[in-house]
C-alpha cells in the first residue's frame, strides 16, 4: 500500500513493500526528484539494506559452524512491513522476524523504520531492536536513487557531486561480477569541494568511500543549483549507478555495513563494519535528505 506525507513544499509517497520511498514531488512545480524504478535500468527507488549491505563472500554467511545463503542486501526491501503510526509530517513501518526470516537469518529482531518531513527535508530514521536473549549481528543501510539528469539532458554529464570539506575523495571499487570489495586505494580529486560527472564515471564499479570522510554530500545541476543534499554520519558511503548503462539516476547511499572482500573467511561476526546489539538493546540512526534548489 502507498501512503502519502506532504506539507507545503514536498509531496512523499512511501510504499509498505520494503517501507521504500517511490516519489518526492516539488508541490511548486510538480517536479520529481527520485528514479521511477524503470527495470531497463533497475527497478528499485530506495531500498532499506538490512540485514546485509552488499554482497556476502560466496552468497551466504556463517554463524555457529552453520551456513546461511544469503543475497546482496539482505531481504527486508522484498518483504511487507506493517505501518504502525502515522501523523501530518511523520510516517512508522516495522518489520519483525518470523518463522520465515528466522530459517535464513537466526536472529530475532524487530526493525523499525520511520520518515519525517518538515519543510523541504526527510529524515529516514531506523530502529533495530534484539529482543532475543543472544546478541544481534546485522548491517543497515540506504540506497536512494536520485534522478539525475533531472532537465532533460541526454546524460549526466557536466552535473557534479560536492564533498563537503574535501579536496580529495579517497575510495575503492568493487569486483563488478562477484560484488567483493577490491583491494585498492584510489583517489577522486576535487575543486571547490566538487567533482564532475563524465559520461563514463560510474563504469568501473561502486565507489565506495570509507573512513568518515565527510558528513554531507550533495547532487547540483550544470549551474551548479543544488537538487539534493544528504546528511549523515555513517563510517561509510557509496554512489552507484549501473555500470556502461548511461542510467538517468544515480545513488548517494549511507552505510552501516558494506560488501565482503574477496579473502574473508569468517563468521558473521567478524564481518567488517558488523553491528551487534546485546538482548534489549536497541540501534537508532538517521539521516537526512534536503530537496531543491534547482
Amino acid at each position: 500500500m502507498r501512503y502519502i506525507l506532504e506539507n507545503d513544499i514536498l509531496k512523499i509517497e512511501i510504499d509498505s513493500f520494503g517501507a521504500e520511498i517511490k516519489s518526492v514531488c516539488s508541490k511548486a512545480d510538480g517536479r520529481e526528484y527520485m528514479w521511477n524504478g524503470d527495470k531497463k535500468f533497475w527497478g528499485r527507488t530506495s531500498p532499506v539494506l538490512f540485514p546485509f549491505v552488499g554482497s556476502l563472500k560466496d552468497k551466504q554467511f556463517r554463524y555457529q559452524n552453520k551456513v546461511y545463503p544469503m543475497g546482496q542486501h539482505g531481504f527486508a526491501r522484498d518483504m511487507e512491513h506493517r505501518m504502525v503510526s502515522q501523523t501530518d509530517g511523520a510516517i512508522w513501518f516495522e518489520l519483525t522476524s518470523n518463522n520465515e526470516t528466522l530459517a535464513k537469518y537466526p536472529f530475532p529482531f524487530v526493525l523499525r523504520i520511520g520518515y519525517q518531513l518538515e519543510q523541504n527535508t526527510i529524515t529516514v530514521l531506523w530502529k533495530v531492536e534484539n529482543p532475543a536473549d543472544t546478541p544481534l549481528h546485522f548491517s543497515i543501510g540506504a540506497h536512494p536513487a536520485f534522478l539525475c539528469p533531472i532537465h532533460g539532458e541526454p546524460d549526466k554529464a557536466g552535473y557534479q557531486l560536492y564533498f563537503d570539506g574535501l579536496d580529495e575523495v579517497r575510495y575503492h571499487g568493487n569486483d563488478v561480477a562477484s560484488g567483493m570489495v577490491l583491494d585498492e586505494d584510489l583517489a577522486l580529486p576535487l575543486v571547490n569541494h566538487r567533482s564532475k560527472i563524465t559520461p563514463a564515471f560510474f563504469d568501473r564499479c561502486t565507489i565506495m568511500i570509507e573512513g568518515n570522510q565527510t558528513k554531507e554530500v550533495g547532487l547540483e545541476d550544470p549551474s551548479g543549483n543544488r537538487i539534493v543534499t544528504l546528511y549523515f554520519d555513517t563510517p561509510l558511503f557509496a554512489l552507484w549507478s549501473p555500470e556502461g548503462k548511461n542510467a538517468p539516476f544515480l545513488c548517494i547511499e549511507p552505510w552501516y555495513g558494506r560488501a565482503d572482500s574477496g579473502d574473508f573467511n569468517g563468521s558473521i561476526e567478524e564481518r567488517a563494519y558488523n553491528n551487534c546489539l546485546q538482548p534489549g538493546e536497541v540501534f537508532e540512526r538517521s539521516y537526512r535528505m534536503a530537496f531543491g534548489g534547482c
